[in-house]
């Protein structure tokens, strides 16, 4: 069987590798870039992603800026987008689901939901 890639946006290298970290323990390959523009470069010539966990603040370009350009990409509108946010107010997850978001997980990571999300990709 094929190790899955996860495809980590972030910009604090402390939640990259702490997601690495997680994932790679339950066998995920992952990859990972610091901002959406890089990230939306690496997509637009990658074909092995199975999934994307982006950070939705960020400098530059934001979550909610990037996922649509991500779902604007051919080769990328299927591969399920999640919104990853300290932003855990009403109405936070519904807006990443309107920007293109497939789900959301808050931070801190629960780490079985995490894991739940990911379980079909």
């Amino acid at each position: 069987m094929n190790k899955k890639k996860v495809l980590i946006i972030d910009d604090d290298a402390r939640n990259i590798f702490a997601l690495k970290a997680t994932l790679k323990a339950k066998s995920y390959d992952c990859i990972s870039c610091s901002g959406a523009p890089e990230a939306l470069d690496l997509l637009r010539t990658d074909e092995a992603v199975d999934a994307i966990l982006i950070d939705m603040m960020m400098p530059e370009m934001d979550g909610y800026d990037a996922i649509p350009l991500i779902k604007k990409i051919d080769s990328r509108k299927n591969t399920p987008v999640y919104a990853v946010t300290a932003q855990a107010m009403v109405g936070d997850r519904e807006k990443c689901l309107r920007a293109g978001a497939d789900d959301y997980i808050s931070k801190p990571i629960d780490v079985e939901k995490l894991l739940q999300l990911l379980k079909d990709i």
